[in-house]
């Protein structure tokens, strides 16, 4: 009897090409796939709650596939594990209903980006934080960030070569925190554009140089023109927090 299963995944996106699978590169989805041959002797695709660029990390990043194997559904995470390398780890696995799909099922998402302000670069920290040696101003980027919120065209905050027509988002919770040296960019929202989160993120950072005012992010914002945005924040700062689910799968994971 075929079966759908969720999984929660967290990775080290440093050595990967991002999620999807592609040719002639390395993906997180094509590792897990893998994996999951290794252990069913059956070619299963998996399908993930979105993509990631490489170099993107993730701490709960969803995924379901389905499957006939006799392996009970929670134990498809320890199985998996014994199989992948060690920069990617299974957190959970469960057996859903067949209507769960862990991309269209997604009601939000919430990414973080990590900033490294400090006149010398961390040496532990290089993989998963954005060095900015000059100091930031986080009482601005605070005051920027908030421009992000509410429902907005973000045409201004993503990639040129995207394909998607409608560049309508709601973003819910845009915030700094600060432990200096680390800076904290959490961004909530119903759905993300490709690169938005890492523009909004080159914004603040240039925000925080005093480059860029609140009221001119805020001018981008309604102007919708690419060019007239920062640029892009390094990959390696991000990481995918959480998808947000409804009903009986509804927590955040």
């Amino acid at each position: 009897m075929t079966k759908r299963i969720k999984l929660v995944i967290e990775y080290d996106g440093t050595q990967y090409a991002g999620w999807q699978v592609q040719p002639n590169a390395v993906t997180v989805q094509e590792t897990i796939e893998g994996a999951l041959k290794m252990l069913t002797r059956a070619d299963i695709r998996i399908h993930g709650a979105g993509r990631t660029d490489a170099g993107v990390h993730a701490l709960r990043q969803t995924a379901h596939f389905d499957t006939d194997a006799s392996i009970p559904p929670e134990n498809f995470a320890a199985a998996l594990n014994t199989q992948l390398p060690p920069d990617i780890r299974i957190r959970s696995s469960e057996e859903v209903a067949d209507t769960f799909h862990a991309r269209f099922s997604a009601k939000g998402k919430t990414y973080q980006y990590a900033i490294y302000n400090f006149p010398v670069a961390s040496a532990v920290k290089r993989l998963n934080t954005c060095h900015v040696r000059e100091p930031l101003d986080v009482s601005a980027m605070q005051a920027t960030a908030r421009r992000f919120i509410g429902t907005h065209d973000f045409s201004a905050f993503c990639a040129s070569n995207t394909d998607v027509e409608d560049k309508v988002r709601n973003v819910t919770r845009a915030e700094i925190t600060a432990d200096l040296p680390e800076i904290l960019f959490t961004v909530s929202g119903n759905g993300f554009l490709y690169n938005m989160v890492r523009i909004m993120a080159g914004t603040l950072i240039e925000a925080g140089r005093h480059k860029i005012s609140p009221e001119q992010t805020g001018e981008i914002l309604a102007g919708k023109d690419r060019t007239k945005a920062p640029y892009t924040a390094p990959a390696h700062g991000l990481t995918l927090v959480s998808v947000l689910y409804d009903g009986v799968n509804g927590n955040a994971q």
